[in-house]
């Protein structure tokens, strides 16, 4: 498998190489409750700098997890929701939710 010009022979490596980093899981997570504005996306990770938030939504949009809908209008009105493709990462994300309320659990 080749992703970036970078040959993975683990499909979790390649998984962890698209989705992961500090924000990416956690944005498509929340995207795949609702389609948000870039706004709303920063208010859910205030943690984060306007930059890294870009770059994290810029990547996953390269890679077809989310799509950008710019809407012609004054100001510039721009929303971020999941494309087929990222919906497709949704079950994996939720065991995950759930795997780390049963970590805790214990």
């Amino acid at each position: 498998m080749v992703y970036r010009e970078k040959e993975y022979k683990c499909g979790i490596d390649l998984t962890l190489a698209v989705v992961g980093g500090k924000w990416k899981a956690s944005i498509l997570w929340h995207l795949a409750q609702e389609t948000m504005r870039f706004s709303d996306l920063q208010r859910q990770f205030s943690d984060t700098t306007r930059k890294m938030l870009t770059q994290q939504l810029r990547e996953l949009e390269a890679d077809g997890l989310v799509h950008r809908e710019v809407y012609p209008q004054v100001p510039p009105k721009v929303e971020y929701s999941l494309t087929e493709k990222g919906r497709s990462i949704y079950p994996v994300l939720e065991m995950m939710c759930n795997w780390a309320k049963n970590y805790l659990g214990d």
